[in-house]
């Protein structure tokens, strides 16, 4: 089957399902784009990659594996999202050996779009992927695409500013029961900075 190139068009929060994030690629032969929903992380990690801006300061999951492969010498040449089943892509990125044998690894297409982005190396798919899940945008479409990539780009400060108080609250109760104490504390300093005000 031949491989049909992608490239990263745009990312789009997702009108349907709270902290989702629509991920629009391109086919770089066509008018074609393949819309895939991803999660929160994987779209700020995409995001982060695509801007090349400095690192944060804990390494995010993506960058760690790239740590990892470059200190053991692994290098990914490409990634394929070779299969759409019940509403579901499926995705391996391709790792040379050290004795040049290609190594296919299965991994959640989000995922595989960050390791390409920072390996920069190519996304493809096949011809039936992008028959049956692609679409043509009109320009309207686009343009709010592009919009809606500059909202995720924001600091996660700015993000907290946008929400109602009861959102904050119902988030910080989540953050709490996670333990995720960190984001918690955040969450109480936009709550703290609200009643001063």
């Amino acid at each position: 089957m031949n491989l049909i190139q992608l490239d990263i068009a745009a990312l789009k929060t997702s009108d349907s399902q709270n902290n989702t994030y629509v991920l629009l690629l391109n086919e770089l032969e066509g008018k074609r784009q393949l819309p895939i929903v991803i999660g929160w992380c994987e779209a700020r990690s995409i995001a982060l990659a695509l801007e090349e801006s400095e690192p944060p300061e804990r390494p995010l999951t993506h960058d760690l594996f790239l740590s990892i492969s470059d200190n053991f010498d692994i290098n990914i040449n490409k990634v394929i999202i070779h299969t759409l089943n019940e509403g579901i892509f499926h995705a391996s990125f391709f790792c040379i050996s050290k004795n040049n044998k290609e190594i296919e690894i299965d991994a959640r297409t989000s995922d595989a779009v960050a390791i390409a982005v920072r390996f920069k190396c190519p996304i493809f798919t096949y011809e039936d992927v992008l028959s049956k899940a692609g679409i043509i945008l009109d320009k309207k479409i686009e343009d709010d695409f592009i919009q809606e990539e500059e909202k995720i780009n924001r600091s996660e400060d700015e993000r907290l500013k946008d929400l109602t108080v009861n959102k904050l609250k119902k988030m910080l109760n989540k953050a709490i029961e996670k333990e995720d104490y960190e984001y918690a504390s955040e969450i109480r300093d936009e709550l703290n900075k609200r009643k001063k005000e």
